[in-house]
């Protein structure tokens, strides 16, 4: 009699259904060094083992990936600091210390990038006040001050490292000596992104599910740039999308009241300015020197200039808004409305750019100056002193301009 044996299938491999195991996974440096293998970029880490080493599959568990995530500050700018001497791009004999296989996703991705840096905040942008629509820049500005102040505050405040290199190549050196959670490039490619979706409808005529596309192509590029030149660990993105979204579902409800508050009260100008300064001379304050209060005083000062700049038009009666027949259909790209429209790009790029220059090389010899300090003693910029105000003034101004004058240099051009 022949007995039938039931042989029992292998066990499925353990899910990660463990939160701090999720956690780990997510901060893992491993991860963001895969995924940048897998778009072509190599780590080099000397002339003999780099590509074997650059080609090593993951060995971590969770123990030591969870170790990495809650690695100390002390541990995480060690391994900066190795990386800036070693892994810069260059060794001081010209060998090249990463390697890129496919330059398509490397020029993508560091376009994608670029479209958090400041040279897209004051070029494109407003190019969306001159070439588009006023009100919907200013939903933009908005929002976009709202979800990187939040951003910038929680990465002080929670101080969680950036993914470490060796295993990763770093791409973004100026930013390394920030905290890395949340994603401030992700928060402001969603905020971005879906304020304009959310708010254009009412504005301008145009297919709904076609900038829906566009809304999630381009978040989507700018958040996985952030793996790509090793500035941000999986967790870093994933947590700065889900705060945007929160961010806008709260206050999507009151866009319209703040809107009223912001063109139309009196107390609207003097009050952007004091809570501008205020948050800018109360940010949390860390034992070392990071870009983070900085940047985020060029951003309260941007939206400050923006806020009391539409705050004067709505004053003067001249917004440079469609006022009737709303939404209006989008304009025909004919080569007249294209010449146009990079006349005033040009222009209004121009104007910016002269301003920031004036305003900082003013400000800065001011408070030299001020407190003494030789005008060529560069380092003196990173006191807080002189660092807050000097771009809270510089930039203030940009936004100042970039509202009130550049609209009105085009139409004395014929622009408009």
């Amino acid at each position: 009699m022949l007995m039938t044996v039931h042989v029992s299938p292998p066990p499925p491999p353990p899910l990660i259904d463990d939160v701090d195991e999720l956690l780990a996974f997510l901060g893992d440096s491993e991860v963001v060094a895969r995924f940048q293998r897998r778009c072509g970029l190599f780590l080099v880490e000397d002339a003999q083992r780099g590509a074997r080493k650059a080609r090593a599959p993951s060995t971590l568990g969770p123990e030591k990936a969870r170790a990495q995530l809650n690695g100390t500050r002390d541990h995480h700018q060690d391994k900066n600091s190795n990386y800036t001497s070693k892994h810069s791009g260059c060794s001081v004999d010209g060998t090249a210390q990463y390697e890129v296989r496919n330059w398509l996703l490397h020029f993508l991705f560091l376009f994608s990038a670029g479209l958090g840096h400041e040279v897209f905040y004051i070029t494109c942008v407003p190019c969306i006040h001159w070439n588009l629509d006023p009100f919907l820049c200013r939903r933009l500005v908005n929002i976009w001050t709202l979800v990187m102040y939040v951003g910038q505050v929680m990465k002080d405040v929670l101080k969680l490292p950036r993914p470490l290199s060796p295993p990763v190549v770093k791409l973004e050196m100026r930013v390394d000596a920030e905290y890395g959670l949340p994603s401030t490039h992700a928060m402001a490619a969603i905020a971005i992104s879906f304020t304009f979706l959310l708010s254009a409808p009412s504005r301008i005529q145009f297919q709904f599910e076609v900038g829906l596309l566009i809304a999630v192509t381009l978040s989507s590029l700018v958040c996985l740039s952030r793996l790509y030149t090793g500035m941000h660990s999986m967790l870093d993105v994933v947590c700065g999308a889900l705060i945007s979204v929160v961010l806008i579902c709260i206050t999507y409800p009151y866009w319209q009241t703040f809107d009223r508050f912001q063109l139309s009260s009196r107390l609207s100008p003097i009050s952007a300015l004091l809570l501008a300064l205020f948050l800018s001379y109360t940010y949390p304050q860390l034992d070392h020197y990071s870009p983070t209060q900085g940047d985020t005083t060029t951003i309260l000062g941007s939206w400050v200039g923006c806020s009391v700049g539409y705050w004067v038009n709505e004053q003067l009666g001249q917004t440079f808004e469609p006022q009737e027949g709303l939404p209006v259909p989008l304009s025909t790209l004919t080569a007249n409305a294209l010449a146009q429209g990079a006349a005033r790009f040009f222009v209004g790029v121009t104007v910016l750019l002269l301003t920031r220059q004036i305003a900082k090389t003013v400000s800065l010899r001011v408070l030299y100056s001020w407190y003494r300090v030789p005008q060529n003693d560069l380092s003196a910029k990173r006191r807080r002193a002189i660092e807050v105000p000097y771009k809270f003034v510089t930039y203030t101004s940009v936004g100042l301009v970039h509202s009130i004058l550049v609209s009105r240099v085009f139409m004395l051009l014929h622009l408009l």
